[in-house]
């Protein structure tokens, strides 16, 4: 990242901390968070419970699921189901997994226009160059103003001061307009209520209503996203929401639990009403079913990585695709493989332990990591000149 990039970030997350530290220590906050942790430890070791039920509860809900044990996989279903509308356009959401398996590069090798509907998103897709996100929530934090504006006046041919609001309505016309020839949206799910059925997903900008609102959605989850119940997922994304932008709730909380439909002539249910015809959950493993437990804990607040010093300094280089910091890079090994997890910047952490004091779930990063290192080490990824180091003190009883 550049300097000015990794400056603007630097601010980004100020505001971030500023805005959370009021309320992240509260009583009720600090309840919450132990709730979570309990919620997120009986989700992970019974996974397989919890799977089995989520899968029965949401096709009696109507809505089609799909196991997909790969990235490839997923795409392959996506692929099919995109045939089957005969989608050219698609509305997509803010979504790590949908980063994950890198879907807007496999649809536009494709020929299909993939439209981001979230604003950060949205810049980054017309940004020309390196377009990976710093912030799961913020996907554009490192991104000032003047950057923004002149990014969406050259993608959009548009002349749009250096003023938020103008920004965001150019940007807005354009994505409404686009969406005009979409008959399909995808999208991730915060949470996944196993007992209900339910897919839970949160945002500020409206723009995951929109993407529900298409002829088919889909929605896309790993399947450490699954908890017991809907108060459950409630109390998972309010946690998320306070680490991640300092207030108790969004904007807006989507809970799909079907397809649209009506009861209101006798009684007698209709389909598609104004919703969404057909709804589809792919269910990802990727890996999960392979990872360390408490990598599986987190709930994608980012609070980790605005107060990791390496990330502070180096950006998203430290990180895996849309997973950021050292989660990121542990999630990798389980994702990709050894070597994914080792050019992502395992050597990079300091493991001084500031994303385990900040993460409300406590999730032991920092030794993760370094348990990882040792596994690296024995199948022959680490840095060289660590080898010269462990030789030198071999040889001549010193590192010199």
């Amino acid at each position: 990242m550049k300097a000015n990039e990794l400056e603007t970030m630097r601010k980004s997350f100020n505001t971030v901390k500023s805005r959370s530290d009021s309320i992240k220590d509260s009583p009720s906050t600090k309840r919450l968070k132990k709730r979570v942790r309990e919620i997120k430890r009986d989700s992970i070791e019974n996974n397989d419970f919890y799977l089995n039920q989520a899968v029965e509860s949401l096709r009696g809900n109507d809505i089609e699921v799909i196991m997909a044990e790969t990235s490839d996989d997923a795409l392959n279903i996506i692929d099919d189901l995109l045939e089957e509308y005969g989608a050219r356009v698609v509305a997509k959401a803010k979504s790590n997994t949908l980063g994950e398996i890198n879907l807007k590069a496999h649809l536009a090798d494709d020929g299909i226009d993939v439209v981001e509907t979230d604003l950060g998103d949205r810049i980054l897709q017309l940004k020309k160059g390196e377009n990976k996100p710093v912030h799961p929530t913020g996907p554009a934090s490192h991104l000032n103003v003047s950057d923004i504006a002149a990014i969406v006046n050259e993608a959009l041919d548009v002349n749009v001061s250096e003023i938020p609001r103008e920004i965001m309505e150019a940007v807005r016309e354009d994505v409404i307009n686009r969406l005009k020839d979409a008959n399909v949206g995808i999208s991730g799910a915060n949470v996944i209520a196993a007992e209900e059925g339910s897919c839970v997903m949160v945002h500020n900008e409206g723009n995951i209503s929109i993407v529900s609102l298409k002829d088919l959605h889909i929605i896309v989850a790993g399947i450490d996203k699954i908890v017991p119940t809907l108060e459950d997922a409630i109390s998972l994304v309010k946690l998320e929401t306070i680490f991640a932008t300092g207030k108790y709730v969004t904007s807006y909380m989507n809970v799909v639990s079907g397809p649209s439909k009506t009861a209101d002539i006798e009684k007698k249910l209709i389909k598609n009403m104004y919703g969404a015809e057909k709804v589809v959950v792919i269910l990802l493993d990727n890996g999960r079913s392979q990872a360390i437990d408490e990598c599986m804990y987190c709930i994608g607040c980012g609070n980790c990585i605005v107060h990791c010093p390496v990330y502070n300094a180096v950006g998203n280089e430290f990180g895996f695709n849309n997973y950021l910091g050292g989660r990121g890079v542990a999630m990798s090994k389980f994702i990709q493989d050894d070597k994914a997890c080792f050019e992502s910047g395992l050597y990079m952490c300091t493991l001084c332990g500031l994303c385990t004091l900040n993460c409300p779930v406590s999730i032991p990063t920092n030794e993760i990591l370094e348990n990882m290192r040792k596994l690296s080490a024995e199948v022959g990824f680490y840095p060289k000149a660590h080898g010269k180091i462990k030789d030198n003190v071999s040889k001549n009883n010193s590192p010199y």
